[in-house]
This record gives C-alpha cells, structure tokens and sequence, in this order.
C-alpha cells in the first residue's frame, strides 16, 4: 500500500464504529468511513472534543453537526509548501482528499527530474490538490472539472499557495468532451491524471459513470499523450476497481510507450492503532 505518511496538519486519530476521527490543523472532526468495520473502544480524548460531525442518514445523505468550528481554515502540506483552503460541504467532504499526496510527491519528483518544460492534464481536478503539486514541480497545467464552484475553490488555493500566477489554465468542462477537443486540436501532453468519480454530471447534464465510462477514456487520453510521455495516474475511490484492474488498463494503453506500471491500495496512518486506513487505489504509469 502507498501511504501518505508525510503529513503535519493533517492525522488520522483513531477509527471505530464506521467514523474515523480526523484532525485537520487544529480542528477534529468525525466523518463516516465505509471500511471502518470493527468496534474497538474510543479512548482517543478526540472523541469527545470534537468540532464536527458529519452524521448518516438511514435515508441516505446526512448533515454536518458543528461545535466552534469556523466555515473556512486552511492547512499545509509543508513537503511540497502548498495550502489548501478546507470547508465542511455536502456529503461529508472537506474540500481535499488527503491520502492523495503519496501521488502528489510521486510525480513531482518525475517532473523536477525530467530537465525538460512538462504539460500536465488533470481532469476531474476538483479543488486542485494534484493541479497545485504539478504546477509547484514546474510544470504547465490544464486544469478540468465540471464544477464551476470547484474550480473557482482550486484557484482560491492556488493563490493560498503563492501560484496564482503559476501557468494553469483553468477548465468549467465536461472532461471526455475536453478529452476529444483537445484531440482534434493536436494538442499533447506529458502527464496525465485523473481523478474520476463514481457517478456524476457534467455542467450540461452529462451522465458519468466510472464502469461504462473509465476504459473509453483512458484509451482516448492515450491518443492527447506526447511523443515522449512522463507519466499517467489512475485514482480510484469508492468503485471497488481493483489495483490490477487500473494495471491492466494502463497495460493496454501504454503498451507502444514501454516504461513501467504499478498499482496499489492508497492509505492513511492511523495513530492510535498503527494501522494504514485504505482510501482508494491508484495506477502509475512512468516512463523509464
């Protein structure tokens, strides 16, 4: 498993129950966590001093209970020197997904060493945290999403984090009609990353949904690739696609570049108990 262990502002406490009792900067909060099957005692002092709660709903959905906790702060992911601004929001989210930075350190490291200029593509970019980390490591980045709030959020961080006049251009699209615009323009990349939902919309209604959708669109970002390619990263959360199936789709894609392919469970540390939370998994592709 790929964990990021890197962290300063941000910890996993403890985990029991179905909640995992974070703490981000100086605020605890207890969000619900689908693999956080077992009961073991609460004895972490967090639980009880907690600034928010995001509770379930056996309807579906659920709502934030809030204790002193302000509706904006900002956090630091000091090895890359980045800030992101966090804020409670529907269906439990804070704005940024921390086991992310195993990626975020991963391939920065490739764009540093690669001694050439790097055009990076991120789609479903969210509020940033990837777009953030490239454009930190020197890199020139398109940045896309659906969301206008998203991408209004992820620029607001980019200026938190001393980029706002870093070169990333910034994309309100559906992101397979972006894919199939930029194929017909001619324009390529070096790296590419996705951060593909299980099931969303597209600012015209669009329909996505990751089992029909993934494979159609890697093989499409295969064709945006450049003649020498550094990189290609898969993430996936909640769908259960496995780390060998983001492997094999690579495989297929990446067959004509050679280079190397890894996939793995992505995790966080837990601190009372030692263990690593799994939070998704990625594949990586990289070039030799």
């Amino acid at each position: 498993m790929w964990s990021a262990d890197k962290w300063n502002d941000y910890e996993i406490l403890d985990t029991s129950k179905g909640e995992k009792l974070e703490r981000w900067g100086e605020f605890i909060l207890v969000r619900p966590d689908p693999q956080v099957i077992w009961d073991t005692p609460r004895r972490h002092v967090g639980w009880k001093k907690k600034n928010g709660h995001y509770h379930r709903s056996s309807r579906g959905g659920g709502q934030w209970e809030f204790f002193n906790l302000p509706e904006q702060w900002s956090i630091c992911y000091q090895p890359l020197k980045l800030t992101f601004n966090l804020k409670p929001f529907s269906f439990k989210h804070t704005g940024l997904f921390p086991e992310q930075a195993v990626n975020w350190d991963w391939f920065s490291e490739k764009i540093k060493k690669a001694g050439r200029p790097v055009k990076v593509l991120n789609l479903f970019a969210y509020t940033g945290g990837a777009t953030l980390a490239a454009a930190a490591a020197g890199a020139q980045v398109t940045h896309v999403d659906a969301s206008r709030g998203m991408v209004t959020w992820a620029r607001e961080n980019a200026r938190s984090s001393g980029l706002g006049e870093a070169p990333i251009r910034w994309i309100v699209d559906d992101c397979v009609k972006f894919v199939e615009r930029e194929i017909r323009r001619g324009n390529h990349y070096d790296g590419i990353i996705m951060d593909p939902p299980s099931y969303g919309r597209g600012p015209k209604g669009e329909i996505w949904k990751i089992e029909d959708a993934i494979y159609p669109l890697v093989v499409l970002c295969g064709k945006l690739l450049s003649k020498d390619p550094l990189f290609f990263l898969i993430n996936s959360y909640t769908t259960g696609l496995a780390p060998s199936v983001l492997s094999y789709m690579l495989g297929l894609v990446m067959r004509l570049h050679g280079g190397t392919i890894a996939a793995e469970e992505v995790g966080l540390p837990v601190s009372e108990s030692g263990l690593i939370l799994p939070c998704g998994a990625s594949g990586r592709w990289e070039s030799r």
